[in-house]
């Protein structure tokens, strides 16, 4: 992740990308203040300007349908913790299987991506399941998709990968094979800044 990250920080935003990017973080911001109790988007905003490296990561989260949000902040390390927070699971991330292994050892029926290379190209992480029980605490997501989660690697060894959905007001951990691919799955990622 800090590979990706450092990869990307020769990546800028036009002045009008950013502005673009800024209001509508802030519009968000300020819309869902129940995410963030107490915070306030000045200091966010600062951090954002003092981390500006960071600023792609978010523009590439809100391109592929994630409207990023704070969700906590680190008290110790200043960092805002931005999560993907649209109702499902962000569309330009669907129909991904796992990560890499999971792709090419697909024979045939091949989907274009995988999510774990798909996050380390974005600058992002995927969600852990702590995290993603976190977010289900702020509202209600993935009512009709559901989202690969970053797996332990015992799981991944022996050839799974876990995802995560809402129903019937219960968040569900499940699991697949990690080749697998669906319309209605993709990843949900986080991003300190």
């Amino acid at each position: 992740m800090k590979d990706a990250t450092k990869a990307m920080s020769n990546v800028t935003l036009s002045k009008k990308q950013r502005e673009e990017l800024l209001r509508a973080l802030k519009a968000r911001f300020e819309k869902n203040m129940d995410r963030h109790q107490g915070l306030e988007w000045a200091k966010v905003q600062a951090r954002l300007d003092a981390n500006a490296e960071k600023l792609w990561a978010l523009c590439e989260m809100e391109r592929t349908g994630g409207e990023p949000d704070v969700v906590d902040h680190n008290k110790k390390t200043g960092e805002y913790i931005f999560y993907d927070c649209s109702a499902e699971t962000p569309k330009g991330r669907r129909s991904l299987c796992y990560d890499r292994e999971a792709l090419e050892s697909r024979k045939e029926n091949k989907p274009k991506d995988n999510a774990m290379d798909m996050a380390t190209a974005m600058g992002i992480e995927l969600l852990t399941e702590e995290q993603y029980r976190n977010l289900q605490n702020l509202g209600e997501f993935d009512t009709k998709t559901s989202s690969w989660l970053h797996t332990p690697s015992k799981i991944r060894e022996l050839g799974g990968a876990l995802f995560c959905d809402r129903r019937f007001d219960t968040v569900f951990v499940y699991h697949n094979g990690a080749e697998s691919y669906f319309a209605a799955r993709g990843f949900r990622g986080s991003l300190r800044v």
